[in-house]
């Protein structure tokens, strides 16, 4: 299992959550909650992981 660490903000326009692994290009995700942006920047780092 690989570790990642990961940035949170929030954006104070949309109220969004914004989340990035820095030095991982691509690693981003947004969602309106902390849970659905925990599991969409899951999603992300799947992906990015099986592409390389």
């Amino acid at each position: 299992m690989k570790v990642f660490t990961a940035i949170v903000e929030q954006d104070s326009d949309t109220n969004l959550y914004v989340r990035y692994v820095p030095g991982f290009p691509g690693a981003h995700s947004q969602g309106e909650t902390l849970e659905e942006l925990r599991e969409n920047l899951r999603e992300v780092i799947e992906m990015l992981l099986n592409y390389l």
